[in-house]
């Protein structure tokens, strides 16, 4: 039974992984910038340019 319970947990983590990369929230948060201003703006998110993609500090 707890085999069980942890196989199908993997499973979820496992396809969460590619749910998020393929999801278009990804790909706003994570698009190419130069600059900070370059990165949209959310009211309830930080989105900042690092290293040439805009990630959520």
């Amino acid at each position: 039974m707890v085999e069980t319970q942890k196989l199908v947990y993997v499973i979820l983590l496992f396809l969460s992984i590619f749910l998020f990369t393929n999801s278009p929230l990804s790909q706003i948060i994570f698009s190419e910038c130069k600059t900070d201003k370059d990165c949209p703006k959310y009211q309830r998110a930080n989105i900042r340019c690092r290293k040439g993609q805009c990630v959520r500090i």
